[in-house]
Parts: structure tokens; C-alpha cells; sequence
């Protein structure tokens, strides 16, 4: 599918809408010229009039609109409206989440209930200006209510999070992206990361000044693969760095079953630690196998227990629907077993396969495997977490995915009261400054207009030993910049 653009505004908006309504389609964007190709999008803009037509084999559909406005983001959405429109009536098919294309659609509606707006007006403008479906415009109203009554007790503004990463796991899952190395292979790395981390966290903490800690978390990878020996004495650094008494909340992903043990457990309770995930992803066995993960059902159960036996009182479990070879009712049994364990929370993930996931590198490999209805499980999940008082908390999608029209699906948090994860809803929303230490973290500055400024670390571990005291210049000139 080719996209002829006579400017190039809003060419990163236009290739991931087309690409929601094309997810299988190779999108290509080129300047608009007179010799269109027989099955093409045009976008013209002249003399303040949009219009947009779309061709295929002789047909061709055309649309225009006057731009009432030169504001860059209102002409952004008039374009996405349009072009919506455009493909809407030409594929006779309408997106969930509509014109938005981005990773945070909550984002929007929390906008619209900050100016003033009603809950029904908030759902009126997300069905008519951004095509939203009646039930994605409801849910995404319900969970920016939620976010705004649980950050309504936390000066936010004037406050920042802390998030430490530790690249390391057990194993590398088939579907993941994220930035992992197996520790047993890369053993020998660890403890100068850690130094390296450790020199970091002390190096960058005066950045933030006066402002209050609200929120820390470590994540990876994951966080419980080192030692237990080594989880306390990461611990001890950062408290000794920030104030830790100030934190509403700190997390650790503790996710896979597979990298826990008692004294690892009592570690994180006795450090302090308030939140932590045990992560099944499925509770079929068969799947569990195949997507690398060496652990058994049981051995998520136990790890659960223990936790408990520890003193863990806030425990999330991530669960990922549309993992290969699992149906509905696949999902529906999973849910079920996590029902007999009652976590505090519940993050329902939708499988998006990134470029640097295994399962996209060597797709040749698992080009027989099936995949289920994903709105059907989607909706096991929603029930699922109705009946058992669960309430949505936030909510996001992923970006980059191998096929685009996953973008169109949500990943959402389900929590019991006062067990909500607040660091997810502060990274979610873009409501405070991040300060991210580690291999493959990410820093966010928000700035108090709004405008957000981001430098990363390098992704590879011996990468980043070798080059951290560039990590923390990138730090220094986001922050000491006025």
C-alpha cells in the first residue's frame, strides 16, 4: 500500500493508521506525484483545503475538509479524522480505539475530564472526534476517573519515580523484546553491572533536588534472577542514595516463579519493599514450554504461597492472552486457577510480537502455530475481573509491533482497592519526571508545561559497564538544562 504525501507533517500518524486498517500490508510513504500506482492513498493539502483519496483498480474514493485551525495538533487530528473516514468507508470496517494511534489513549480522555468535562461529554468527544467505539470510550473514561481520584492524594507534580533496572533472567521468553540477557550464560557480567548501576544511582541522585520521591521500581529482565545476597545489597544502595521514606509505593518484579526463593522473598519485605508481580503469563503447561518458560504451573503456585507465607500483602500477576496454540478456553482455565490464588491485582497483556522477539526473528520456525480470538479473550479477562472485584486501574498499548493492527489492542490493570500500581499509572500517563538507572532504562523529564524531554541508556550490558559515565552525562544535561 502506497502513501503519496505532499508534505511530510504527520507522516508517523498516517503510515500507523493506514497500517491499523492494513496490518498485513507493507506501507510505503513517498511524495505525492501525478503517476499514482492503481492501489494508493493520496494526501494533498492546498490553499487550506485537506482532501485525501483513495484508489484501487479504477475506483476511487475521495474526501475534503477545510483546515479551520494552524495549531499543529488540531490539524494532526483533523487529518487522522479524515483519513479515517476515508479508509473506514472504503474497507467497511471501524477500528476500536479509532483515529488513536498512539500507546496511552487514556492520556486523552484524563485531558478532557482536566478541563472540566463531564464523564458523559469526555465519552461523547472520543466517539465523535476521535471515532472511538461506545465501549473503548467508556473504559478509557472509567480508568482516567480512577487515575485522577488515586493521584489526587499524591503531590505528583512536585515529585518524581525512581526505576532501576536489572537485565537479567532466567531464560529468554519466546515473545519478549524487552532488554534480557539468560544469567546463567552471562554469570560473569552481573556483579560488574551491578557496580556499574551501583555508580549510577549514586551519581544521578542530587538531579531531581528538592523534589519528593513518590514511587520506586526495579524491573528488568528480571530483578529476582541475582542473589538474594545481591537483591539486599542493591537495595541498601538506593536507599542510601534517595529518601525511601518518602515513597508511596516500591515495586519489584519478582515475575518469574522459576527465579524466587524464600530468602530471596524475605529480602525484599525486610528492605522494604511494598509491591511485588509473580508472573505466570499462562497457567497451561504445554504453552509454558513452548514460549521458554522453565517453570511449571505448580511452581507458580508455590511461588505465590511463599510470597505470601513472606508477608507480601500487595502481589500482582501478569497474565498474556493470544500466546500460541491457546484459545478462549485455554484462557478461561488460566483465569481460572488465578482466581484460587486472589493476587491483589491482575495485568492483562495482549501478545504483541516486537521485531526483536524470538518468535518474530525465527518465525519460520512457528509458522504453524495458531492463535486465538484475542478480543474474545480479551473480554474473558474483563469478566473475569468484574466478577471478582477487580477494577480496570490503567491501561496502554505497545508500539513497534511486527503487525501493526495489534495496535489496536489494550493492555489493561486490574486491582482490588489501595492495591493499584501508581508507578504504572505515573510512566502511563507522563505525569511526573522518571529518573531510570540500568541497562535499556529510559529517563523521562516532564517539564511543568508539558513538554517532555527523554535520554537512554544503551541496551547491551557490556555496553553499558564500559560506557557509564556517558549514561550519566546524558542524565546531568537533561536535567541541569533550564
Amino acid at each position: 500500500m502506497k502513501v503519496w504525501m505532499k508534505s511530510d507533517d504527520f507522516s508517523y500518524e498516517v503510515e500507523a493508521l493506514v497500517k491499523a486498517f492494513y496490518p498485513k500490508k507493507k506501507v510505503e510513504l513517498v511524495k505525492l506525484q501525478p503517476d499514482m500506482d492503481s492501489r494508493s492513498v493520496e494526501i494533498d493539502e492546498e490553499d487550506g483545503v485537506l482532501s485525501i483519496i483513495v484508489k484501487d483498480n479504477g475506483q476511487s474514493y475521495r474526501y475534503e475538509d477545510s483546515y479551520k485551525s494552524q495549531d499543529r495538533r488540531t490539524r494532526k487530528d483533523q487529518l487522522k479524522r479524515l483519513l479515517y473516514k476515508a479508509l473506514s468507508d472504503y474497507t467497511k470496517k471501524d477500528l476500536p480505539w479509532g483515529t488513536l494511534t498512539g500507546v496511552r489513549p487514556t492520556k486523552l480522555c484524563m485531558e478532557l475530564l482536566e478541563q472540566g468535562k463531564t464523564t458523559e461529554e469526555t465519552c461523547r468527544d472520543m466517539v465523535q472526534f476521535y471515532h472511538c467505539s461506545e465501549e473503548k470510550a467508556q473504559l478509557g473514561t472509567k480508568i482516567a476517573h480512577r487515575e485522577l481520584t488515586l493521584l489526587r492524594d499524591m503531590d505528583y507534580q512536585n515529585g518524581y519515580s525512581l526505576y532501576v533496572g536489572i537485565p537479567f533472567c532466567p531464560t529468554t521468553c519466546l515473545y519478549c523484546s524487552f532488554t534480557s540477557f539468560p544469567i546463567q550464560r552471562n554469570a560473569s557480567l552481573v556483579e560488574p553491572y551491578l557496580k556499574a548501576l551501583y555508580r549510577e544511582i549514586e551519581a544521578v541522585k542530587g538531579l531531581m533536588g528538592n523534589r519528593t520521591l513518590n514511587t520506586v521500581y526495579i524491573g528488568g529482565g528480571t530483578p529476582t534472577a541475582i542473589s538474594a545476597d545481591q537483591l539486599k545489597e542493591l537495595i541498601s544502595h538506593i536507599r542510601q542514595a534517595y529518601p525511601i521514606e518518602q515513597c508511596t509505593e516500591f515495586t519489584v518484579e519478582a515475575g518469574r516463579p522459576d527465579s524466587v526463593s524464600r530468602e530471596k522473598l524475605q529480602a525484599l519485605k525486610e528492605m522494604g519493599v511494598t509491591r511485588i508481580s509473580i508472573n505466570p503469563q499462562t497457567m497451561n503447561e504445554k504453552t509454558l514450554e513452548l514460549i521458554g518458560r522453565r517453570h511449571t504451573v505448580e511452581d507458580v503456585r508455590q511461588a505465590f504461597f511463599l510470597a505470601r507465607e513472606c508477608g507480601h500483602d500487595n502481589i500482582n500477576m501478569d497474565l498474556i492472552v493470544g500466546l500460541p496454540g491457546e484459545s478462549t478456553e485455554d484462557v478461561k482455565r488460566t483465569l481460572e486457577e488465578i482466581r484460587g490464588l486472589e493476587p491483589d491485582s491482575v495485568t492483562i497483556h495482549s501478545l504483541i510480537t516486537k521485531r526483536a522477539a524470538n518468535l518474530n526473528i525465527y518465525k519460520e520456525q512457528y509458522e504453524d502455530l495458531t492463535y486465538g480470538n484475542i478480543e474474545r479473550m480479551l473480554s474473558a479477562g474483563e469478566a473475569f475481573a468484574r466478577e471478582n472485584q477487580y477494577e480496570p486501574y490503567y491501561l496502554y498499548r505497545q508500539k513497534s509491533a511486527s503487525d501493526s493492527g495489534t495496535s489496536q489492542r489494550e493492555n489493561v490493570g486490574y486491582a482490588r482497592p489501595g492495591k493499584e500500581g501508581l508507578y504504572n499509572i505515573l510512566i502511563m500517563e507522563e505525569k511526573q519526571s522518571i529518573l531510570a538507572c540500568g541497562a535499556g532504562s529510559s529517563t523521562k523529564r516532564v517539564y511543568g508545561d508539558g513538554h517532555i524531554e527523554r535520554c537512554e541508556n544503551v541496551k547491551d550490558v557490556r555496553q553499558y559497564i564500559d560506557r557509564i559515565d556517558e549514561m550519566i552525562e546524558r542524565k546531568r544535561k537533561l536535567f541541569e538544562t533550564s
